[in-house]
């Protein structure tokens, strides 16, 4: 059954109630409680919180274990899909590359796959079903390729392809440039989001209507649909930043 709520939403701001208090009415607008709300942290925040927390979980034991004599499955699994990941990234952004966005661009997949897959879990909310966590995400993204392109270029040399190969056209390309850059952020946000609340309703829709026959099949696709989701936002964020790199060569 589709719930609106996570089922940490309640005991979480309890605890965070009784711990500093009711916040300001302020505060409550800010995080957009409605109807006499009371808490201190919305639910797509407690539950991108949650995901940083399994992730952590899951991965800081492994890296303990790690062992370049006697690798496990595990570790060898992994080594394929972080080698898989930076061959990814060369091809993309360009060769020798991978390693150095490696870091950023596999964190952004492992996050928003594990926010993704809560939407399997009646009692849990994907983060990524709000779009203040798909917004933050995109605006993450935009952010690092813009620096990536200022490190590697200079403000100056950066800022100057905005104007085109010609000069003339300057007064035309540069707003026409801004608003292609800054509609990326909304179309990396809006895609993400979009995605994953028509999937996590469809889902609570159909769990609700047949409850012992539709769920698996659902859960599949739901599984395939976090996977895909995570791919198409790192893929696009990379083109993004070979673009941010490569302009120098224009």
């Amino acid at each position: 059954m589709h719930h609106e709520y996570s089922i940490l939403f309640e005991p979480v701001n309890r605890l965070l109630l009784a711990i500093f208090g009711q916040p300001s009415e302020r505060y409550l607008e800010l995080m957009g409680a409605q109807h006499g709300q009371v808490f201190w942290l919305p639910d797509h925040v407690i539950m991108a919180m949650l995901a940083v927390v399994v992730i952590a979980a899951l991965l800081i034991p492994v890296k303990r274990k790690l062992s370049v004599e006697h690798p496990s499955h595990l570790q060898q699994s992994l080594e394929l899909v972080v080698h898989g990941l930076q061959s990814l990234l060369d091809d993309v952004i360009g060769e020798g590359l991978g390693k150095t966005f490696l870091p950023f661009v596999g964190a952004l997949a492992i996050f928003i796959f594990v926010c993704n897959i809560f939407g399997l879990f009646f009692f849990l909310q994907p983060a990524t079903a709000n779009p203040s966590t798909t917004f933050a995400l995109s605006i993450t993204a935009f952010l690092f390729y813009n620096v990536v392109g200022v490190r590697k270029q200079g403000l100056f040399h950066y800022l100057r392809h905005f104007a085109g190969p010609v000069v003339l056209l300057a007064p035309l390309m540069v707003p026409i440039e801004l608003i292609s850059h800054l509609a990326r952020v909304l179309s990396l946000a809006l895609r993400l989001f979009g995605n994953i609340f028509g999937e996590h309703t469809a889902t609570g829709i159909f769990f609700t209507l047949f409850p012992f026959v539709v769920p698996w099949p659902m859960m599949g696709l739901g599984i395939f649909g976090s996977l895909l989701q995570a791919f198409i936002f790192i893929m696009l964020t990379m083109a993004y930043i070979q673009g941010a790199v490569v302009v120098e060569q224009h």
